[in-house]
Parts: structure tokens; C-alpha cells; sequence
């Protein structure tokens, strides 16, 4: 019989409601939406010029508080530490994990990291010196390492067998993030950076603190996890695709108040359709009367593991390969992957930090420049999207996935010899193979910390990792770049034009890329046959399911 008005309220039919809820499907749709407000450090060139003009900075000043947003929004080990010790506790008692204590503690650095910057641009506050501004901003970056910490490991222990997938779509939609930010900003607020570091305080924090609950660890394999994974990414692609139109059309015409308004409504209804995937995927794997009325004690057949948090194809070999940071950092190859993240993301970093200075050089116009900083989130999007998604393609055919970091730094020296060559359109090309190439990265070490170290303690060691971020960009950035350009304009003022001001930079950096992939070709061969091993295991339980 089927329900009927007077039932549908009836307390069986609520704990059918809760159990759709409680699924891995609206979990993977809530950190999709988080992720997708967690990216304000990428938006700081929107309001930096007000920080700077309000807090009477110069341009050494500025970009020491730069700096820290950098160090924040990569340095995350306490929030892989958090990660950590809450999912363990939950674990031995049993409990399902949930994370929602790191989106808590980042839903607090956030609001209270802008707020206070926003209070002191707007003058509610007095001038604060440069260290504490440099604290706020600290603060306010750290915040995604949070964020991104609890959907990203929750993503991977809900999807084991499909972790480079779930990686490439959670890092791909942070990588989104900063455009869809702007694009409130555009529809809200153009014209008002000061009003846009307020909606930073508040839509971040809010979104979190809203969908924190339903971000659980489900250890389920269902039949057709892949094809579902397949349809969020493809949402990923359109969103993607969908921004670079809008951001090409913005920077050719502008916009009137309606034009904006209706481009940022668009936005919202492609960012509301993982929705309607997480649906069908729950109206596909069992109708929920014939899930609540199943007979006490029979095995469901739709799904196979545990919701409760205690993985039933979990085998030894899996426990026994859990470390933690301490343990990993002992190992070879700890080492070899950091050494392979400074010559990818550090080279990386540093050219997007240098990209609209070194298009002014080469004779770019200022809005050439402004589409090659815009579309960059377009093709580190891609990078990491696609970083995750082939690579597991490739890995259940027997592929080790250390192989594509080391395609990746191959292809990596390319493109920054292309960055310093000069021939016409040169920055065009290398700006999009280096920041698919420094994408990529982003998306490939997190899975593959989690394959080698395991998942348990794998927030505490990939964010131990992504410290070779800002590590390599300090360096290079500093060290190599700004210390070579300065030698090029000595006697000629603060400016310099033509391919001298950077291609000897970008020589040295083609140069440690190769030498990152030589130390990544290292980690491949270390892990050859781990990797068989693993592909094994997996095939395995995705066979039983």
C-alpha cells in the first residue's frame, strides 16, 4: 500500500527520511558545496588594493601579508591533527565519524580572520600593526586548510576504491571556488572590496556551519559508486566550463547590474545540481520502504561494508599500513614526494605569482592580464580535476599512480621553457601547462599519501606535505625570481621589459621541474610493486560488491 498523508509523518516513515540522509551521496554533496566557498585566499587580489590603500602599506609591506595568506591556506597539519584524533576516538567507540568539530574550528578562524580585517580597512577599529594584520590573514587562509581537510579525507574513506576520483572532484571544485567567490562578488558588490571581505567572514562560515552535519564517513561500496563519481564530475567540467565563458565575456564587455545578476543565478542553479545526483543515486540503490521494512538481520544486498565507520573489506594489510606523521616522515618515501611537491607546487605557486608581472614585461595589456590571472582557476581546475579522475582510470588497469606526478613535472619543464621563451602567445600557452601541471599535483599527492601511509592519519600527512608549497614559492618566488629581476633593473628604476626581466628565472625553475621528476621517477620505481599490490586488493572487493 502506498504511503498516504496521515503515515508519511508517522515516526517509521522519519527514520526512513533520516537513513536517505544519513547516505555517502548527500555527505559527497555537502563537501561539494563547502568546497566551493572555502577558496577566499584565491580572492585576495580583489581586495588587497583596499588593504593597502586603508592600512597606507607599500608594496614590500603587502606582500608580506600575502606571504602569510600563503602559509595559512597551505600550512594545515593541525587540521589533519584534529582530523585525526576526532574520526579515531569515533572509531573506537563505535560511533559513526563526523567530522563537523574541523569545519567548526574553521568556520571560527574564518569569520573572525576577515571580520577583523574588514573592521580595520572600515576603520570600526583602530589601525592594527603589521604583525597582528598579518595574524588576521593568517587566520582567516588557515581556514581552509580545515575545510578542505574534513571533505577531502571524508571523500577518500568513503570512497576507497576511487580516491584519486573524489580527490580530483573536491580539490577542483576548491580550485573553483575563488572564481565562484568573485562572481558573488560581481553580482553583490562590484566596486565595494571592502564589502566583499565582509561576504567573506559570512558565506564561508555560514555554508559551513550549515552542511557541516551531513559530512559522515560511510565505508560502503555500492554497484555504481564510479558511474555516480562520473556524474559529479561531470557537473565539475560544465561548472568549469560555464565560469571561463562568463569570465572571457566579462573581461570583453561589461556587464550592466541585470547581465551580472543573471550570470551569478545561473551559477547557482549548475552549483545546486550534485543534488539531483545524490538523489537518483539513493532512488537507484533501494526503494526506502523496501529498505525500511527489510527483514531484521538480512544482509543489505545494495551496499557492502559498514555505515557505522568499521570497513568489512578492510583487511590486515590495510591496518597494518596505517602510519602516522611521525612514522612517515622516517621513510624514504615521505621524503621523495616532498621533494617532487617543492618542484611542482613551489615553480607553480611562483608563476601565478609573477604572471601579471611578467605579461607586463613581455607587452601584455592590462586586460590580458587580467583574463590570464582570471583563468588561471579555469586550468588548475582541470589540473586537478583530471589529475585524479585519469589517474585512477589508469591505476585499476595496473598503472602505479606516482607515474603521473612524474608525467606531470616532465611536462611541467615544458612549460615553464615556454614561459621563458618568446615567441607570440608564449605566456597564453605556458600559463595554461602550468597550471593544469601545478593542479595536478594538488590532487595526486593527497590519494597517493593516502595509498602509501594510509587513510587513517592521511589529513595530518598530505597537509605535512602541502607545506612544500610555500616552501618552494618562498624560494622561488624571492630567492630566484624577485632577487634575479632586481639584478636585471639595477640602474634602470623599479621596471624592466622584454624576455631578460624573467627567462633566466624561468630556466632555473625548468630545471628543478627536471629534477623533480627524476626524484618522482625514484618514488615510482620505490612503490611498483606496492602499487600491484594495492590494484589487487581492489579489484578484489570491487569484484565481491
Amino acid at each position: 500500500m502506498p504511503p498516504t498523508r496521515s503515515n508519511l509523518s508517522s515516526p517509521s516513515n522519519l527514520v526512513v527520511m533520516e537513513s536517505l540522509l544519513n547516505t555517502k551521496w548527500v555527505s559527497t554533496t555537502a563537501s561539494i558545496w563547502i568546497q566551493c566557498t572555502s577558496g577566499a585566499s584565491y580572492t585576495f587580489g580583489i581586495y588587497s588594493s583596499v588593504l593597502k590603500s586603508s592600512q597606507s602599506y607599500d608594496q614590500s609591506t603587502l606582500d608580506t601579508v600575502s606571504v602569510f595568506k600563503d602559509i595559512g591556506a597551505n600550512v594545515g597539519v593541525l587540521s589533519g591533527l584534529l582530523y585525526s584524533t576526532v574520526t579515531t576516538s569515533n572509531r573506537r567507540r563505535g560511533v559513526n565519524s563526523r567530522p563537523w568539530v574541523v569545519h567548526v574550528a574553521g568556520a571560527i578562524q574564518c569569520f573572525f580572520g576577515y571580520f577583523l580585517m574588514w573592521a580595520s580597512v572600515l576603520g570600526l577599529i583602530s589601525r592594527p600593526p603589521v604583525p597582528l594584520m598579518c595574524l588576521f590573514m593568517l587566520v582567516a587562509a588557515h581556514a581552509q586548510t580545515f575545510f578542505n581537510t574534513a571533505n577531502v579525507v571524508s571523500g577518500v574513506e568513503n570512497f576507497l576504491d576511487f580516491g584519486g576520483t573524489i580527490v580530483g572532484i573536491m580539490k577542483g571544485f576548491l580550485g573553483l571556488s575563488g572564481a565562484i567567490l568573485i562572481q558573488v562578488y560581481n553580482a553583490l558588490c562590484q566596486g565595494d572590496p571592502t564589502t566583499f571581505i565582509l561576504i567573506l567572514a559570512i558565506v564561508p562560515t555560514l555554508v559551513s556551519l550549515t552542511l557541516m552535519p551531513c559530512v559522515k564517513i560511510y565505508k560502503t561500496t555500492t554497484f555504481d559508486d564510479k558511474n555516480h563519481l562520473n556524474a559529479f564530475s561531470a557537473i565539475a567540467l560544465i561548472v568549469a566550463a560555464y565560469l571561463m565563458l562568463a569570465i572571457i565575456l566579462e573581461n570583453i564587455f561589461s556587464f550592466p547590474v541585470w547581465g551580472r545578476t543573471i550570470t551569478f543565478v545561473i551559477l547557482l542553479v549548475l552549483l545546486a545540481s550534485p543534488a539531483g545526483i545524490a538523489a537518483k543515486a539513493l532512488k537507484e540503490e533501494k526503494d526506502p520502504l523496501e529498505r525500511y521494512h527489510q527483514i531484521p538481520g538480512e544482509p543489505d544486498q545494495t551496499t557492502v561494508g559498514s555505515s557505522s565507520g568499521v570497513d568489512l573489506f578492510r583487511d590486515d594489510e590495510d591496518d597494518k599500513k596505517d602510519m602516522n606523521l611521525f612514522q612517515a616522515m622516517v621513510t624514504v618515501n615521505f621524503w621523495l614526494l616532498f621533494i617532487a611537491m617543492i618542484c611542482g607546487m613551489g615553480s607553480g605557486l611562483a608563476t601565478i605569482n609573477n604572471i601579471s608581472q611578467i605579461g607586463e614585461s613581455l607587452g601584455y595589456s592590462t586586460m590580458e592580464r587580467s583574463s590570464l590571472v582570471a583563468l588561471w582557476s579555469i586550468w588548475n581546475f582541470l589540473g586537478r580535476f583530471g589529475g585524479g579522475f585519469i589517474s585512477d582510470i589508469f591505476l585499476h588497469k595496473g598503472w602505479a599512480r606516482p607515474l603521473f606526478i612524474v608525467i606531470t613535472l616532465a611536462t611541467l619543464t615544458f612549460g615553464h621553457l615556454i614561459v621563458a621563451s618568446s615567441f607570440p602567445g608564449n605566456l597564453y600557452i605556458g600559463s595554461i601547462v602550468v597550471g593544469i601541471c601545478y593542479g595536478s599535483q594538488w590532487s595526486l599527492m593527497p590519494v597517493i599519501t593516502s595509498e602509501i601511509f594510509g587513510v587513517r592519519h592521511m589529513g595530518t600527512i598530505f597537509n605535512a606535505v602541502a607545506i612544500a608549497s610555500p616552501v618552494g614559492s618562498y624560494v622561488f618566488s624571492v630567492r630566484i625570481i624577485g632577487y634575479l629581476y632586481d639584478k636585471v633593473t639595477e640602474g634602470e628604476g623599479n621596471s624592466c621589459y622584454g624576455t631578460k626581466c624573467f627567462m633566466l628565472s624561468f630556466i632555473i625553475m625548468a630545471s628543478v621541474a627536471f629534477f623533480g621528476f627524476l626524484v618522482a621517477l625514484a618514488l615510482f620505481f620505490r612503490t611498483r610493486c606496492f602499487y600491484r599490490q594495492l590494484v589487487v586488493r581492489r579489484l578484489r572487493r570491487l569484484s565481491i560488491s
